[in-house]
């Protein structure tokens, strides 16, 4: 067992070495996918302890980040189809994510990195509480640049595109625009301001734990020209060596900015 951790280690020494050498994904994208299926895998008896694993497993991941000078994170934790799981998960999911945020806000290490918390996602369907949760964060951490990480509550990545449309119409026809000329104004840049992440740059590299092959609407505008990785491992279970390993997929492929 020594002689397996030993070449284990050799071998993530020597792929760190690797990726040291090429370019870098600024802003990486992670979609947290297989919580409930790791409790199950090895037998919890309460599916919210796996989203417990889940959420310690992200703050090893953003460590791993920022020794890679890797500064920005969005994350996906919760889906607009997500609101739709039975009620007393959803209440354990829920109450998990208001504490983790509440306690971001007191948390010395996240002010120690100077760690900047962005929530994205249609808030108004999230629970009083939780929107409440949201603004501690935020407002405890808006003047920090070491770390930017971005949360997607409530998140779905046609409604982000459906509310810029509609916000984007309302502000023209706030300014006596007629529907036509409004509707001759819409461009991929005049949308573009209109989105949750209107003034974040797109994700360079989008990793998927738990073995889907499929993005499933995260950053759905954003990820035009991202690269996709897709990892087995299930999103608790997510290893250091995995994160090195889709980075050196990401530097091993060509970025075409276009067809």
């Amino acid at each position: 067992m020594g002689f397996l951790k030993m070449v284990y280690q050799v071998y993530q020494r020597n792929l760190l070495a690797e990726i040291r050498r090429g370019k870098l994904p600024q802003h990486v994208g992670l979609i947290l996918d297989g919580n409930r299926r790791y409790a199950r895998a090895i037998g919890l008896p309460d599916i919210l302890e796996g989203h417990r694993l889940g959420a310690n497993k992200l703050e090893e991941v953003l460590t791993w980040c920022a020794e890679l000078d890797i500064r920005m994170v969005s994350i996906w934790i919760l889906s607009t189809e997500n609101l739709m799981r039975p009620p007393e998960e959803l209440a354990g999911l829920l109450r998990l994510i208001e504490n983790k945020l509440r306690g971001t806000a007191r948390d010395p290490k996240i002010h120690k990195k100077r760690m900047r918390i962005r929530v994205i996602g249609k808030l108004d369907v999230l629970p009083d509480s939780m929107r409440e949760a949201i603004r501690e964060a935020e407002e405890a951490t808006k003047n920090y640049d070491g770390f930017f990480l971005n949360v997607a509550l409530g998140y779905g990545g046609r409604q982000e595109i459906v509310d810029a449309m509609q916000n984007l119409l309302r502000d023209r026809a706030a300014q006596g625009m007629s529907l036509e000329r409004a509707i001759e104004e819409i461009t991929p840049d005049s949308l573009g301001k209109y989105l949750y992440t209107y003034d974040l740059p797109d994700p360079d590299l989008i990793i998927r734990t738990s073995g889907e092959v499929r993005l499933s609407g995260f950053l759905l505008w954003q990820s035009a020209y991202s690269e996709y990785y897709f990892c087995d491992a299930y999103w608790p279970a997510f290893r250091r060596i995995d994160l090195l390993r889709a980075i050196r997929s990401y530097q091993q492929r060509e970025r075409r900015f276009g067809s």
